[in-house]
Order: C-alpha cells, then sequence, then structure tokens
C-alpha cells in the first residue's frame, strides 16, 4: 500500500451516482466530481516550528467529505486514489 508523507491523505474516492432521482442515466461527462471517499492511509503530519509534531485530524477509515478540485489522481495495483493534503478535507462524515 502507499504511504503518504507529511499532512498527506490517501483517499478512496466513492463514485458518483450514474441516475438521478427520476431514474434518468446520466451520462459520464455530465455527472458531479465525486467529492466524498474513505481515508485509506495517513501520512504522519508536519512539525511546528519550535520542533513538537502537530498531530493529524483524520485517521485511517474515516469518511470525508473534501473540495471538489484538490488532490491529485494516482492509480496503484488497478485502484484509483486521491492524495490529499489535510487542508483539502472538509468535514469527516459521522
Amino acid at each position: 500500500m502507499l504511504q503518504p508523507i507529511g499532512d498527506r491523505v490517501i483517499v478512496e474516492v466513492k463514485e458518483a451516482e450514474e441516475q438521478t432521482v427520476g431514474g434518468i442515466v446520466l451520462a459520464s461527462n455530465a455527472k458531479e466530481k465525486p467529492t466524498q471517499g474513505k481515508v485509506v492511509a495517513v501520512g504522519a503530519g508536519l512539525y511546528a516550528e519550535d520542533g513538537s509534531k502537530l498531530p493529524m485530524t483524520v485517521q485511517e477509515g474515516d469518511e470525508v467529505l473534501y473540495d471538489k478540485y484538490s488532490g491529485t489522481k494516482v492509480k496503484y495495483e488497478g485502484k484509483e486514489y486521491l492524495v490529499l493534503h489535510e487542508k483539502d478535507i472538509l468535514a469527516i462524515v459521522k
């Protein structure tokens, strides 16, 4: 598995729905970019100016919402992941 560095987080993207509530199937170019996923790996975090380590807010297994246009897509062992900075994560879904 990939291990992110610093304050980066690896997210397995939850695919957007392909049908609307009315049952209409959307073309792939008409779908919204997904903004929700599951955290599969978390970096060690950043260090403050005084040398103390800043803890990461998210943990492996968390469902998160993230900014639509953030991160870098990565394909690894046949799966697509998104590598984000922790600051690009908007919320944890409880």
